[in-house]
């Protein structure tokens, strides 16, 4: 590599308080791009992590590929991508993912990301600190973080990416709840599941599915009551949705969010969004809807469609990085 990584940590105060008793004090990377000498100022790009998945599995080493700050180096080296500035949050939780939102059944992990690691690597490293100068992206859920952090805060960033983020909750994350319901019911019910979950793991998909979907009702509808601090949207016993909790969920979609939204989403100078055409959840249906709806409203997308699944899409940061990186503010 020619630029370098940096391994840090932060104490977070938003997150000291979290029902799940998850950290508080949370690992950071920060990759500095080879022009990067303590003189000048360069944007951020924040890379936020899929579901099961964190900052150290964004810089993991493997020997046959490069990872996503190695290929970020490439793209500069090269002079593919303008220099920026990458950070690299942890916001994992004991249920897999924290979403990126605030939720009492999960922690304000939303607020941690604005306005604690934005300030954070702006007090320790020569960024621009200001919104023309920062961008959210992520991969699955961390696409569904990077949409939402734009909506919810864009007063922080100004430039959005999406890869198959977590989007039309109807399309996408419906069909899995009737997977979920039988793993939660074959554990003897969403206790049961949730303190054996975290110490195994998922063994199978559908223990995957249904450890996601406490994930995701912790975030979405949370209930800060008693533990797992979540209401699950279906009932374990009979697989029927429970239209009241699900109702919940969709007030967090990020489709049934750009109404409200759209005053936030102007204030963008870019939002970039793809998928792959296969992709197993139909987060491309998800993509194109939001692509659509977008577009309808005036806003600046960009979406792109390629050929592929869900899985091992790292590699679409060489072409989304250089067009997100080019929509900041450069080097001051």
């Amino acid at each position: 590599m020619q630029g370098r990584v940096v391994r840090t940590s932060h104490q977070s105060q938003c997150l000291s308080d979290n029902p799940l008793g998850d950290p508080c004090e949370r690992d950071l990377y920060v990759y500095l791009p080879p022009q990067y000498d303590g003189t000048r100022r360069f944007p951020v790009v924040m890379m936020l992590a899929g579901f099961g998945a964190t900052n150290h599995s964004i810089a993991s080493w493997s020997p046959w590929q490069p990872n996503t700050i190695e290929l970020t180096d490439q793209l500069i080296a090269d002079g593919r991508c303008k220099p920026a500035i990458l950070v690299l949050p942890d916001c994992f939780n004991r249920w897999g993912g924290s979403q990126f939102v605030d939720s009492d059944g999960t922690g304000r992990y939303q607020t941690y990301l604005a306005d604690e690691v934005f300030s954070f690597v702006d007090a320790e490293f020569q960024t621009i600190p200001k919104r023309e100068g920062r961008a959210v992206v992520g991969r699955s859920s961390g696409g569904f973080g990077a949409l939402r952090l734009g909506m919810d805060r864009p007063d922080v960033v100004s430039v959005i990416g999406s890869h198959a983020g977590d989007a039309a909750f109807e399309v996408s994350m419906r069909p899995m709840l009737t997977s979920a319901a039988i793993a939660i019911d074959l554990a003897g019910g969403l206790r049961a599941f949730a303190e054996d979950i975290p110490a195994v793991g998922p063994k199978n998909a559908t223990q995957f599915d249904a450890i996601f979907v406490l994930a995701a009702s912790a975030a979405y509808s949370p209930d800060p009551t008693s533990f797992p601090f979540a209401q699950i949207p279906m009932d374990p016993a009979t697989g029927e949705l429970r239209s009241d909790v699900w109702a919940r969920w969709l007030r967090h979609d990020p489709l049934e969010r750009i109404e409200a939204s759209t005053a936030a989403l102007e204030t963008m100078s870019l939002i970039y969004v793809d998928a792959g055409n296969r992709d197993e959840h139909g987060l491309h249906f998800a993509a194109r809807m939001l692509d659509e709806a977008l577009r309808k409203r005036g806003l600046p997308v960009h979406y792109e469609e390629y050929e592929g699944g869900h899985r091992g899409t790292s590699w679409r940061y060489e072409v989304s990085l250089p067009q997100i990186v080019e929509a900041l503010q450069g080097p001051a």
